[in-house]
Formats: structure tokens, C-alpha cells, sequence
């Protein structure tokens, strides 16, 4: 597996758990097994490691759920945002790729955990396109999600909320 040397950040929904890595690994995967569908929440957690030395918490701390004897799963006890795969006698930390800042610069490589995947998941890029999530055509309840949005932008901020000093 190899390294790369990029900075990236990431964090959690409402920016209570933010993190910080100044290098990757190039193991951008889906796992489909049980435990991380349960994890988090989904038909298959995406996942990107870094190592361990290279990882930083720098707003607040993630609440950890011992999954199996060996495997810590990390999540926001604010927001319950799933945020990492843990396996505690390695060398490094699975981040769910959805809390990086860029996801997108972390194309899976690799499908793992095959035994649970749904039966249905080739299908995915053949269902209906259901358009955009913001539907611009609703201006107000656009600008209804707009005016109450608590979620933390895909970058660090030295104060979040914007009301409440770090």
C-alpha cells in the first residue's frame, strides 16, 4: 500500500469533530460486510486510511463504539456522523470518505466485504435520475434550509458555531 503525502481534512456534520492528516494511503474502498452496513447506517461504508502518526484531532474528540475485540468505529456523540474504522493493533485509521472535506478526490478502488452485499447494488447507476436535492424551483423552502443550515462547511473555520468562541 502506498503513501502519498497530501494534506487532507474532514469532520463531522455539525463541525463539533473536525481532523486533520497530512498523508493517505491508497486504499479507497466499499465495504459491503454487515458490521459496516450497520455502522454506518448505509448498503456499504466507503473508507480511506491514514496512518496513524499522520492523523490530528483539532476540534474535539470522536465518541468510539467497540465493535468486535479488535475494531473501534468513531462517530460524533453530537451529530452522530460516522467518521472512522478503527482496528486497534494496526497502524492506521479508516475515515469514512462522505466526512473528508473533498471526497471526490478518493475514487473506491476495491469492493470488500463482498458475503453481505445487497443483491441490488449493481442496479445503482441504473435507477431513474431523481434530479437535485436543492430544488432551486422552490425558493422557499430553499431559502427556509438556507436560513437554519447547521451544517459545518467542507473547510477548517477557527469558530463554529459562528456564534460560540472555540
Amino acid at each position: 500500500m502506498r503513501r502519498y503525502a497530501i494534506e487532507v481534512s474532514g469532520g463531522c456534520q455539525c463541525g463539533a469533530v473536525r481532523y486533520h492528516a497530512t498523508e493517505m494511503l491508497d486504499n479507497a474502498h466499499i465495504c459491503h460486510c454487515r458490521m459496516c452496513q450497520k455502522a454506518v447506517g448505509n448498503i456499504f461504508a466507503a473508507l480511506v486510511a491514514a496512518p496513524r502518526e499522520a492523523i490530528s484531532w483539532t476540534r474535539g474528540e470522536p465518541a468510539r463504539f467497540r465493535s468486535s475485540d479488535h475494531v473501534d468505529r468513531g462517530f460524533c456523540r453530537d451529530c452522530g456522523t460516522p467518521l472512522f474504522y478503527e482496528d486497534l493493533s494496526g497502524d492506521r485509521v479508516n475515515f469514512t470518505i462522505g466526512s473528508l472535506d473533498h471526497p471526490e478526490n478518493f475514487p473506491p478502488g476495491a469492493n470488500t466485504g463482498n458475503e453481505a452485499r445487497v443483491p441490488w447494488f449493481s442496479t445503482l447507476l441504473s435507477i431513474e435520475d431523481g434530479g437535485i436535492t436543492e430544488q432551486p424551483d422552490d425558493r422557499d423552502w430553499w431559502s427556509a434550509i438556507q436560513s437554519t443550515n447547521n451544517q459545518h462547511p467542507d473547510h477548517d473555520t477557527t469558530v463554529w458555531p459562528p456564534h460560540k468562541q472555540d
